[in-house]
């Protein structure tokens, strides 16, 4: 049965009580609730207005009873003002990896003298990437998604994707169709890959099947999950169907009008060609129906925005201009027919990633099958970089967010564009067909917050951000409440102006460390593009930067003992170390052509040199990066595994989806090394002996062979990804941050 009324998302009781912000004062500040008081004015957001056009407001002030009091007309907004207060006040934040620092403020908390208000300048701010379920969060516990959760309220997330246990309820309407259990396990895929199964790139699961407690618990974390979203003021973006059909689907209806999607990245047709039903077919909007119903009856008439995305890295059947938009017209029809307030969400990564196929006249095809603009709203996924809105005038009339990708496979290189999001972003508001929110949409989050903070920041800021401003505020919150030492300040504005302003848009991602790729001759240096490992910074000023940072701790040692100061100095030695590495490399390919043209003793001898010196610079990494769990692997296998329970078989398939990702992608390494990390335990046991190998090609003259190579890499990494060989984690403790930092200091220099 069709429901007709509008879902009010933000005029249900639970959204219009403050109890979900007092309660998290309550978790990161135990004891402090009664210091707050929360209350929204009269142009609270109801669910009478079109709350897609209204900005949020907060203002911070003092009563006469001396209680801290944050008025506002949004839920987002009272969280923001919030925020506000923790930083500029406290000084103190919760950070990603560190956890929450609020415990760090004051006793007696500091009361403002004056009052500040603060109002956002676009209604929306988004949160995730599909594939960001995948990259981080795949193995996330209630624990992880508490400290996204308060992360996000704080900084004004109102929009977020909501993805997780997506499959509970598509088993359900796949069940009702008439498919069988088995046809139906073996369309889903593992969990670090389930993000490309709801895509439609890959079907299937390598390395064992996805077991259904894994389905069940994930859907109950969805519902805390959804249940904490309303509470802190966020309106969720829920999965729609997109019509991908596990392969058996056309044996049950042998009528449904079905294409099979094209393969992608390589992968055997076993696990891609994922079936399509083609949105034409009343099956279509059927299935469609059946989905967001229980979607609401499971949750609760929470939103109208739903994710639905058919076409990403994979061209449609037809590029015929009437065939594209007839696929959207009847997709949107379904999905107004299953919620009539529906607004249907899309990222427009598509038209960038095959931008051959999406020419202007096809994506104004393809867009004008949903006839009400305000029915859509299009993610432009990469504005900082690459941004489709200008030519594409704006999505031609849809409404869109602008957003900030940043991030490719969670890699954890130190990087930024901090003008381009603060003046390009205020710019596009400027424009003929301003975007209605801005958003972050990483692919993975390891790394780098300040920039995510920054656009955040900038979204409640009508002029371009101060960056060295804003550095300086930010790293007083982050190391704070005490204020913090020069040499700190310093050093992070070093990195303001080189790491993190990166204004060569031909290298336009988080650049990729050489050493986490698999060794070779050629190709390793100076890329450019989607996984670049070209630097766009003298490493020299990264030096500058780094030392100028291990000097605070100089004047004041204190430091050592701070989680954040500990984290920063490890991902910072971590890139030191990482293009020390680099510098090796090409000294040592240098001395090897030289040594085969020559065979010089000496030069020979100086092949020999790096050789060791970059071995040692690997393991010195393995040691640093071991020191603190969010830079280990064990955290992520670990993770992976304690979804299983006691139950061995899940626990190895757990493990192995997990190790999979981050090495091979995919049961062939159909594009492997895509998700590399900079973890302990990966470091010294997969990277480490990788090179040792190519190593062994490289010091005997003439002994270079590519198919050689590339066989004996591949029967190591084939080992490492079932425990055999180089399975076991070399993370042994060799002392705290400081000890190992200090190593890092005398091979550095």
């Amino acid at each position: 049965m069709l429901f007709s009324t509008l879902l009010l998302w933000v005029g249900t009781v639970a959204a219009l009580s403050t109890k979900g912000l007092y309660d998290l004062i309550e978790r990161r500040l135990p004891g402090h609730a009664n210091d707050f008081s929360f209350s929204l004015d009269d142009g609270y957001r109801s669910g009478g207005h079109d709350t897609r056009f209204l900005n949020d407001t907060y203002s911070i002030s003092t009563t006469e009873n001396g209680t801290i009091a944050i008025t506002g007309n949004s839920l987002s907004g009272l969280a923001t003002g919030l925020h506000r207060y923790l930083t500029d006040f406290a000084r103190v934040d919760i950070h990603w990896f560190i956890g929450s620092r609020l415990d760090q403020a004051a006793k007696h908390l500091p009361r403002p003298k004056t009052t500040t208000s603060g109002s956002s300048i676009v209604p929306w701010r988004y949160h995730f990437n599909t594939v960001t379920f995948s990259y981080t969060a795949a193995f996330w516990t209630w624990e992880d998604w508490e400290l996204e959760l308060d992360w996000m309220a704080l900084r004004g997330i109102n929009l977020p994707l909501a993805w997780v246990g997506a499959e509970k309820l598509l088993v359900e309407v796949f069940q009702e169709m008439g498919l069988s259990d088995t046809k139906i396990t073996s369309f889903l895929s593992g969990p670090a890959f389930q993000a490309w199964n709801r895509f439609g790139n890959v079907q299937d699961s390598w390395g064992g099947e996805l077991p259904s407690s894994w389905i069940s618990s994930q859907f109950d974390l969805q519902k805390k999950i959804l249940v904490r979203m309303t509470d802190l003021g966020m309106v969720p973006i829920l999965p729609a169907f997109t019509g991908f059909v596990p392969r058996a689907f056309p044996a049950v209806y042998p009528n449904a009008s079905v294409i099979n999607g094209s393969a992608w990245e390589g992968f055997d047709a076993d696990y891609t060609n994922v079936t399509f039903l083609e949105p034409f077919d009343p099956l279509f909007a059927k299935m469609q129906e059946l989905y967001i119903h229980k979607q609401v009856e499971a949750y609760g008439n929470i939103t109208r925005f739903w994710t639905l995305d058919q076409h990403n890295e994979n061209d449609p059947q037809s590029g015929d201009l009437s065939y594209l938009k007839n696929t959207t017209l009847n997709t949107w029809k379904g999905l107004k027919a299953a919620d009539p307030s529906a607004v249907w969400v899309m990222q427009g990564w598509l038209f960038y990633s095959n931008i051959d196929f999406w020419t202007e006249e096809r994506v104004k095809a393809y867009l004008s099958g949903v006839e009400k603009d305000e029915d859509m709203l299009v993610l432009d996924l990469f504005s900082e970089s690459q941004p489709q809105w200008q030519r594409t005038k704006g999505y031609f009339g849809k409404p869109w967010i602008w957003c900030q990708l940043h991030n490719y496979g969670a890699n954890m290189g130190l990087y930024g564009q901090v003008e381009n999001i603060t003046v390009d972003a205020i710019a596009s508001l400027h424009s003929e067909t301003p975007p209605i929110g801005f958003g972050l949409t990483p692919e993975g989050q390891e790394g780098n917050e300040i920039v995510y903070d920054l656009l955040l920041a900038q979204a409640w800021d009508a002029s371009p951000i101060s960056t060295k401003k804003y550095f300086q505020d930010w790293v007083q919150a982050r190391y704070g409440p005490a204020k913090v030492p020069r040499d700190l300040e310093t050093a992070w504005d070093i990195l303001r102006t080189s790491v993190y302003n990166n204004m060569n848009l031909t290298s336009n991602a988080v650049p990729k460390s050489i050493l986490e790729l698999s060794p070779n001759i050629t190709g390793l240096v100076n890329r450019v593009g989607h996984h670049p490992t070209a630097l766009n910074y003298a490493p020299d000023t990264l030096i500058v930067a780094w030392k100028h940072y291990l000097a605070a701790s100089h004047s004041s040692p204190a430091l050592w003992a701070n989680p954040a100061y500990q984290h920063d100095a490890v991902d910072i030695t971590r890139q030191v170390l990482a293009n020390r590495f680099l510098s090796l490399y090409t000294d040592a390919i240098t001395a090897y052509h030289t040594f085969n043209a020559s065979n010089s003793p000496t030069v020979y001898a100086t092949l020999l040199e790096k050789k060791d010196e970059m071995l040692t610079v690997l393991h010195t990494l393995d040691a640093l990066l071991s020191t603190l769990p969010q830079f280990s692997l064990s955290t992520w296998l670990n993770s992976a595994q304690s979804w299983a329970g006691n139950d061995t078989a899940e626990a190895a398939f757990f493990d192995y989806d997990a190790r999979n990702q981050i090495t091979w992608w995919g049961p062939g390494g159909e594009i492997a090394d895509y998700a590399s990390k900079g973890w302990g335990g990966l470091v010294g046991g997969y990277y480490a002996p990788r090179w040792e190998v190519f190593f062994e090609y490289v010091t005997v003259a003439g002994k270079w062979n590519d198919t050689a190579v590339k066989g004996a890499l591949k029967a190591f990494e084939s080992g490492w990804q079932t425990q055999g060989e180089g399975g076991k984690l070399n993370e042994e403790k060799v002392g705290g941050v400081r000890e190992v930092v200090k190593r890092v200091v005398g091979l550095v220099g």
